[in-house]
């Protein structure tokens, strides 16, 4: 006789599902309808996709877009190479290499808008501490955050210098994962330093760089708390990123404008963050 199967398992899943569906998918449906409309809290007007056509119209908008994607790149990029190499420093039996480890986190656990109104004060053009130590050694300090060609890299600075301590740290969980075999392999086979870093500790540390990577380039994406504590998007729109244009539209009262942003945002994140994690994952070690 064929027995039935119990439903029972699948009720376990059941909160979780409730829970995705409230508050991940309806709001997620909700903002594409929204999008194609021009809305207030009382009336709603379908008007197709004009807010996308206002959008890549508008050039203060793209600036934002394509000051969002430089800052991602910038910061991911960055934050994965600096990671790896201060995680080999302080997996290296270096003095000290406990505290420095302590000090090279530290940032990460300061709240973003602490550490944006700090940079902010510090990077003052006349009385901020950076350019006032400058000037004491006769060098005469740029507008880190008032000068329109340095804003946004000011920012990236800053957020290297907060974001740094957590990539160091998923790098030396997955240095600690590799076996001492496979560098004694290689010490015995001839290879040097330099051979052993690159064709041992990168390929076998893929999984952390899919990590970091992956966390770096969302979070650049969605950047939003330092640069609005630091600059506003200023001066002027030169350091704008899409989440600062979304609130400022939504500020603005063109709702279906910021939310039309929101839904390029998120589609932005998924085909950059998506395909680049299936690579590699998908990418084999090759030792």
């Amino acid at each position: 006789m064929r027995t039935r199967k119990s439903p029972y398992p699948y009720w376990f899943v059941l909160p979780a599902a409730v829970i995705f569906t409230v508050l991940f998918l309806v709001p997620t449906i909700a903002s594409f309808w929204f999008s194609l409309t021009r809305w207030d809290l009382f009336t709603t007007l379908f008007i197709g996709l004009e807010n996308y056509r206002q959008f890549f119209r508008e050039p203060f908008l793209i600036q934002g877009l394509t000051n969002t994607i430089i800052y991602a790149v910038l910061t991911s990029g960055t934050k994965t190479v600096l990671g790896l190499l201060l995680a080999v420093l302080l997996t290296s039996g270096l003095w000290g290499q406990g505290l420095l480890r302590t000090v090279i986190f530290f940032p990460v656990l300061v709240s973003t808008i602490g550490v944006g109104i700090t940079f902010s004060v510090l990077m003052h053009p006349t009385r901020g501490l950076i350019n006032v130590a400058l000037a004491a050694v006769g060098v005469h300090g740029p507008g880190w955050l008032t000068d329109p060609a340095l804003a946004l890299y000011s920012i990236v600075f800053v957020d290297l210098w907060k974001g740094i301590g957590l990539a160091t740290v998923i790098y030396i969980a997955g240095l600690a994962s590799i076996s001492p075999d496979y560098y004694e392999a290689a010490r015995i086979d001839g290879a040097t330093r330099t051979q052993m870093f690159f064709r041992v500790t990168v390929p076998l540390v893929r999984p952390a760089t899919v990590t970091v990577v992956t966390l770096s380039l969302i979070g650049g994406l969605r950047s939003f708390d330092l640069i609005w504590a630091m600059t506003r998007g200023g001066p002027g729109f030169s350091s704008d990123v899409l989440a600062s244009v979304i609130y400022k539209q939504y500020q603005a009262g063109f709702y279906g404008l910021s939310t039309a942003g929101n839904v390029i945002l998120f589609l932005l994140i998924g085909l950059i963050v998506l395909p680049l994690t299936a690579w590699f994952n998908r990418k084999e070690v090759d030792l």
